[in-house]
């Protein structure tokens, strides 16, 4: 907003000073800047992390594999908050010591993370593991990569407008203070003869 109240120092006015001006083009390249480059730079950032999420997505979707593990017991401590990222706020896991098959035949055995509400010795639940067997992650979806994605170049572009009207709020700082700086050694000159008779005659 002070960006668009600095463009009224365009009128004609007999007093309007050359920093006026100065201050007047500052505050139409900064709007320029904000209205074009800003969601410009936002839509390239966004674009790119669209495609590198979802090669991330495709990659993760092809090594992550879901398959079957079997409780052999349940193992001691609280239990476990979620994860937000994979997990709904409501569900609440708890260590078992479990035995499952990888997806290239190996048999594994070791403690894992289940939402069973009550996980007994016998009972079944899905995990997601590579392709030796090992426990990982679940895969990156496609609505959340793209999600991801629009909030990188959204918050790029917010990025973006902000530093240039930091340096607008810079550049107009620094002329207001050479202003005084010159105000005050003009100031100084005429300070000795102020309000003296005769003074400027």
């Amino acid at each position: 907003m002070r960006a668009i109240r600095g463009l009224w120092r365009w009128r004609r006015n007999p007093l309007r000073r050359s920093t006026d001006l100065i201050e007047a083009w500052v505050a139409l390249v900064t709007l320029v800047l904000i209205a074009v480059a800003a969601p410009l730079l936002g839509a390239v950032v966004g674009a790119a992390a669209q495609g590198a999420l979802q090669r991330s997505v495709r990659q993760q979707q092809h090594d992550r594999h879901l398959v079957v593990a079997t409780v052999v017991r349940r193992l001691g401590g609280a239990p476990v908050e979620p994860d937000p990222d994979t997990t709904s706020a409501h569900d609440t896991r708890s260590r078992v010591l479990a035995d499952w098959t990888g997806p290239d035949g190996s048999h594994r055995h070791g403690p894992v993370l289940t939402t069973l509400k009550s996980p007994h010795k016998g009972d079944h639940f899905d995990v997601w593991t590579d392709p030796h067997g090992l426990i990982t992650a679940r895969p990156l979806d496609s609505t959340t990569a793209t999600t991801h994605a629009v909030l990188a170049g959204f918050g790029a572009a917010l990025l973006t407008a902000g530093l240039v009207d930091s340096a607008r709020r810079l550049i107009v700082w620094r002329m207001v203070r050479r202003r005084y700086a010159r105000w005050d050694q003009a100031w100084d000159r005429a300070g000795p003869d102020w309000g003296k008779a005769g003074t400027g005659s």
